[in-house]
């Protein structure tokens, strides 16, 4: 699309379904309302929900007809009450939808800077993954320099992000993965320990390595047996914070347990809670982890990116596992 045309490049969702339903379509370019900018794309990024919102199974809700809840580009509109933004300034963004397209709507209050040294691709990243970190290692977990994390699938895009910051603020990181590879790019990245789930028992590894104590937090996006087993590898007051169940959510447990423990389970989603909320979310995020990356001690995992006219290619990458770290859509 060319800087005066009305119309723009977006894959839509077809019908809930495989990553076959995502198509291309040719849509008018939105306009910003009040407290809105407009994006040009350079970059946005996948994320777990918008498989399921492929799937029409997030939330139970239905899915928006163009997925992306992140992107990384230049404003080139701003809406009416937006004081903080101007046109030509180039950001990162947490959306409420509408990622996949050659421009996107975004709430000017959920806008990020690009950090210094970071390219636009790179920052697409960045979003999603640092507010869900946040959100639920630190705000419901809890967690505490010199606490000891675990992270469930520590290769993923969230995963890489929580085990760079926690470790940057002073905790001690224990990862789960599912190859020898994965392990070392987690420890890598700054985990004590990497675990891989196909040969070893993280519960047992957990527990030898901790002398028995277990670990303080819990980042929990496997769901199934692991909510259980979770619990046992739990430290007394312990926190394991649910964000997502691959595995399933219907468990048989022990809540007797729970209370021995002293323990708190919680979980969160990103995508129902408030604008005001993920505005405040969006600038904590900006005190706390922006710091981190402009200095060097976060950055953004990027496995692949690929063209947004191969959306529906990204997608069956993603659902094969075999990413570290974050995958991206590109405009060209």
């Amino acid at each position: 699309m060319n800087e005066f045309s009305k119309t723009m490049t977006a894959i839509r969702i077809s019908e809930p379904g495989g990553p076959e339903v995502l198509q291309s379509s040719v849509r008018p370019v939105p306009h910003p309302s009040h407290g809105e900018v407009l994006i040009k794309v350079k970059a946005a990024g996948l994320n777990g929900a918008d498989l399921s919102q492929r799937r029409g199974r997030y939330g139970g809700g239905k899915a928006p007809e163009v997925l992306g809840l992140e992107v990384a580009g230049t404003i080139t509109k701003v809406g009416s009450g937006v004081t903080e933004w101007r046109e030509g300034d180039a950001v990162c963004a947490l959306l409420n939808n509408g990622g996949y397209a050659e421009y996107a709507i975004a709430p000017a209050a959920q806008c990020l800077p690009i950090p210094r040294g970071m390219d636009l691709v790179n920052a697409a990243g960045l979003p999603e993954a640092c507010v869900t970190v946040w959100l639920n290692v630190f705000e419901l977990g809890g967690l505490k320099p010199g606490e000891r994390l675990l992270v469930h699938g520590g290769a993923s895009g969230i995963g890489s992000m929580a085990i760079q910051v926690a470790r940057a603020l002073g905790a001690q990181v224990y990862a789960t993965a599912g190859s020898p590879e994965k392990c070392a790019r987690c420890v890598e990245l700054g985990a004590h320990l990497a675990i891989n789930y196909k040969t070893e028992d993280f519960v047992e590894v957990v527990k030898r390595e901790t002398s028995g104590a277990g670990v303080d937090v819990i980042l929990e996006m496997v769901g199934g047996d692991y909510l259980p087993r979770g619990l046992d590898a739990l430290a007394s007051g312990g926190r394991q914070v649910i964000i997502a169940m691959r595995k399933g959510s219907k468990v048989e447990f022990d809540f007797a347990q729970v209370q021995a423990k002293g323990a708190i389970l919680t979980g969160s989603r990103l995508g129902p809670r408030s604008p005001c909320e993920k505005a405040r979310l969006v600038a904590t995020v900006r005190r706390a982890i922006w710091p981190l990356i402009e200095e060097g001690r976060v950055k953004p995992i990027i496995d692949r990116a690929f063209p947004l006219s191969e959306a529906a290619n990204a997608h069956a990458y993603m659902e094969t596992g075999k990413h570290v770290g974050k995958i991206l859509l590109a405009c060209e």
